[in-house]
Formats: structure tokens, C-alpha cells, sequence
């Protein structure tokens, strides 16, 4: 690649992440889904690790499939394209600060979601939006090395 071309994906890449972000707090915040019509009166909060999972895992034939697979799951979904697109807009990129970046904006997340009593702040959903981010950024960089290894079959071509 070029370094015009790599400057139209980097481009790119931001505005897929601006794009990420608003629908993240469109999500998180403001969305009907999961109770956040509004503030709730008594805050509920975890802060021992593993508690929400095991519980989710525990009663998962009484919670359902659904409730079990959006907590457990929708937090590392969630949060991958986070590790996928700032690995895409930024030039200097790796696993630690993926791991970093993903870890400080789901504790943002978390902490936001304290004050604004939107949600509920659990050390669960840290650990798993965290293994979000980092494996997107493990997708990113598989997807970076193939699209190298076609660019360098597209040049001996040439």
C-alpha cells in the first residue's frame, strides 16, 4: 500500500470509530433495551470478580437463553469492533495498548454508568468488554496480515 491509500484506510478507520462510539453510548446509555427507560431509584453494583458470570452461568436455564448470551457474551461483542477500529485509525498500535484502551473505556463505561445510575457497574462486565477490545484488536491484525500477504501477491503480479 501506498501511503495515500494507507492514509484513506487510517481515515477511514476514524470515522468507523466515531461511528462505533455514538452507537456504543446510543447503546449503553439511551437505548430501551436491557431497563434503561430511565434512572433507577436503588443502584445495584458488583465488584467481586466472577460473580455476575457464575450467577448467569448458574441459573442460566431460569434466565434464559437470551439474558445468558447478551451478558456473558454481548460484553466481548460488544467491545470488539472498539479494539478492531482503533487498531485500524491508529499508527501505532499493539496488544498492551489495545488491552489498556479497552480496559480505561470500559471502566469510563462503568463509572458513567455509576453516576448516571444508567445500568449497573460490575467488574464482570470489565473483564469481559477488556477481552472484547483485545480480541478485536487479534481480528484486526489477522485481517491486516492478509490483506498484506494479497497486496504483495498483487505486486509480484505487476
Amino acid at each position: 500500500m501506498n501511503r495515500k491509500e494507507v492514509k484513506k484506510f487510517r481515515i477511514l478507520g476514524k470515522i468507523l470509530f466515531i461511528l462505533y462510539i455514538g452507537f456504543l453510548i446510543y447503546f449503553l446509555f439511551l437505548s430501551d433495551w436491557y431497563g434503561r427507560e430511565g434512572v433507577m431509584d436503588e443502584y445495584r453494583y458488583n465488584l467481586e470478580l466472577f460473580r455476575e458470570i457464575k450467577r448467569f452461568i448458574t441459573y442460566r436455564e431460569q434466565l434464559g437463553t437470551f439474558a445468558v448470551f447478551s451478558n456473558l457474551f454481548g460484553n466481548i461483542l460488544i467491545f470488539m469492533p472498539f479494539g478492531f477500529f482503533i487498531s485500524m485509525a491508529s499508527s501505532s498500535r499493539g496488544f498492551f495498548k489495545t488491552l489498556f484502551c479497552s480496559l480505561l473505556l470500559s471502566l469510563c463505561v462503568e463509572i458513567l454508568q455509576l453516576v448516571t445510575r444508567v445500568g449497573s457497574l460490575d467488574v464482570d462486565d470489565l473483564l469481559l468488554n477488556t477481552i472484547g477490545g483485545v480480541l478485536g484488536y487479534i481480528i484486526f491484525m489477522i485481517c491486516n496480515q492478509i490483506r498484506r500477504k494479497h497486496y504483495v501477491r498483487k505486486k509480484k503480479k505487476r
